[in-house]
């Protein structure tokens, strides 16, 4: 090709002139048709070829209407080198001419483009531009942006205001729709109303019918969605709404239609394995943050394991090292795909009682306890190759501590070595293979819950030696400084902790009498911690991860494993356990 690029800029055995308002682009034919049906004969375009059909094969010279004089330069451009600048100033107009011409590489460079661009003030824009020139792809994909960050898209963006009202109700009935509480729902309706009043009130019914509005607090409902002047004034939402309080109130016998059916989350918290009753188990429990519920996704293919690693990479998440009676150095894929199990290369040391983390695309290991000794060794796995690689060795040896990663580094805390309960941490750097120490924590903590939250690294819980703690603290890497954060609800050692929705979750663990289903979160913002919904297993040693990004997510949400929330849009049935 740039043999025929050469050609063509030094007008060498063209065979064609294309004009665009009096400005001529010499080119070679076979080079236009190689890269667009519009220029040659193709059975199902056969108006658009415009060497073949629209002229008789001795044809030198084309005008082609309705393009800019750049645009043409930059397909033409495409044609010879593959390649073509996308701007903001140019996307868009580059987009209808490829199209136009039906060069599919240039649709396809734009699309990408498009995607990489999405924000929540331009998705909408972007949604209604992918529909008009025929993208579904892209078009889908701009929809889901707009589903999952609709908080943002229905506070900052202008064009929220200018859908219409069957597109609204076409968004606002998604389960997929993004919303930590359901009000968030009502309240965009009633700013997308304000914008056209008059021209829009009429619309509150139907759009009243998709909001989950048994999700809401019974005092906002009462409050702030039954008093409002619009829905007062309806005698349809009076209906919709009387019926609902009336369900709420009813404590015998609440039913619903698919007003209760909560929203489909964008993540789900995994808890695997641990220790319960006087062995390992292998169960599997996900947390549905939008239904506040565990559900059971137990796969028996798995042996039983406790005091092991869990992380989530590339759509798999892998269970490291751990305990079943011996110490493990092996590790295995969960595909969640497939629900299917599989084994991947071997640590080379044995290590329970192991942190890991995942940064970069790889897996760290670091320390635990082969049988004889804690361990200051790590090492780090590339699934690519699916190889275990030793990086250098801790400070300090470490069993029972817990690691995280933040700002591109790994960082590990606490943990136990043959005679102490420690307070110290270090962080790795990858790009010098160096583990330096920071600042010590405020307390000694074993089996403690490490985690990077609100730009900082949170150390949670633990047993101090003496006793088991409710205290937690976090690390600001800027000040290489601890501070004390408000304590937990419980005391608790080998839990299993992570980030989702935004706040902190602390799952099951020991308490200092028994191991607890107990479940807790932590909101940074309010600083405050929150009693959730218990597991239905109760164990020490879980492991933690959160997963995302799945086509199949909805397989492990609650309402694909509870009859109550996945057949509500019949009817009515009865959800006595949801609300």
């Amino acid at each position: 090709m740039p043999v025929y690029n050469e050609l063509r800029l030094e007008q060498q055995l063209c065979d064609a002139v294309i004009r665009v308002d009096k400005v001529e682009f010499h080119v070679h034919k076979i080079i236009l048709c190689n890269c667009s049906s519009y220029f040659n004969f193709a059975s199902f375009l056969p108006h658009r070829a415009l060497f073949t059909h629209w002229s008789n094969s001795g044809s030198r010279d084309f005008d082609i209407p309705n393009v800019s004089v750049d645009m043409m330069k930059l397909i033409i451009d495409f044609a010879y080198t593959d390649s073509v600048p996308v701007t903001q100033d140019n996307v868009q107009e580059l987009f209808v001419a490829a199209d136009q011409f039906n060069i599919m590489g240039i649709v396809q460079v734009c699309c990408s483009f498009l995607e990489e661009q999405l924000t929540p003030q331009n998705c909408i824009g972007i949604w209604w531009f992918t529909g008009v020139y025929y993208t579904p792809e892209m078009n889908h994909k701009a929809f889901l942006f707009m589903l999952n960050h609709f908080e943002e898209v229905a506070a900052t963006s202008e064009d929220f205001l200018l859908l219409s009202a069957q597109d609204l109700v076409k968004i606002i009935d998604k389960d997929q729709l993004n919303v930590k509480q359901e009000e968030t729902v009502f309240e965009a309706i009633l700013r997308w109303i304000a914008h056209a009043s008059e021209e829009r009130r009429d619309y509150i019914p139907l759009l009243l019918t998709n909001v989950r509005l048994a999700l809401m607090s019974p005092g906002y409902l009462k409050g702030c969605v039954s008093n409002n002047e619009l829905a007062r004034a309806s005698e349809e939402c009076r209906l919709i709404l009387n019926r609902t309080l009336q369900a709420m109130l009813d404590q015998q016998t609440k039913r619903f239609s698919g007003l209760v059916r909560p929203r489909l989350p964008t993540a789900i918290l995994f808890a695997v394995g641990g220790w319960s009753g006087r062995s390992p188990t292998n169960a599997i429990e996900a947390y549905d943050v939008r239904a506040d519920r565990w559900v059971n996704v137990t796969n028996n293919e798995e042996a039983p394991r406790a005091y092991h690693g869990l992380v989530f990479l590339d759509g798999s998440v892998y269970c490291v090292g751990g305990f079943d009676r011996v110490e493990l150095n092996s590790v295995h894929r969960f595909d969640l795909g497939t629900h299917t199990w599989h084994e991947v290369s071997q640590m080379h040391v044995s290590r329970c009682y192991v942190s890991v983390t995942v940064l970069d695309g790889c897996i760290y290991a670091l320390g635990g306890y082969d049988g004889r000794e804690q361990l200051r060794t790590a090492e780090r796995y590339q699934p690519g190759i699916n190889q275990w690689t030793f990086i250098a060795t801790m400070h300090e040896q470490r069993s029972g501590a817990s690691c995280t990663t933040l700002h591109g580094k790994v960082y590990i805390c606490g943990g136990v070595t043959w005679s102490e309960c420690l307070s110290s941490a270090e962080c790795y750097n990858p790009e010098t293979d160096q583990w330096t120490l920071i600042a010590s924590m405020g307390n000694r903590r074993s089996g403690i819950g490490v985690i990077a939250y609100a730009d900082h690294v949170f150390a949670v819980g633990g047993f101090s030696g003496t006793s088991f703690l409710q205290t937690a603290e976090k690390y600001n890497p800027h000040t290489n400084t601890w501070d004390d954060v408000p304590s937990m609800l419980s005391s608790r050692s080998n839990f299993g902790i992570a980030v989702i929705d935004d706040r902190l979750f602390v799952v099951g663990g020991f308490n200092g009498l028994t191991t607890t289903h107990d479940v807790e979160c932590f909101d940074v913002k309010t600083g405050v911690w929150s009693k959730v919904h218990d597991m239905a297993v109760s164990r020490s040693t879980p492991s933690c991860c959160v997963v995302y990004g799945l086509p199949n997510l909805a397989e492990y949400a609650a309402r694909h494993h509870c009859p109550q929330l996945s057949n509500v849009e019949e009817d009515e049935v009865e959800c006595s356990t949801w609300l």
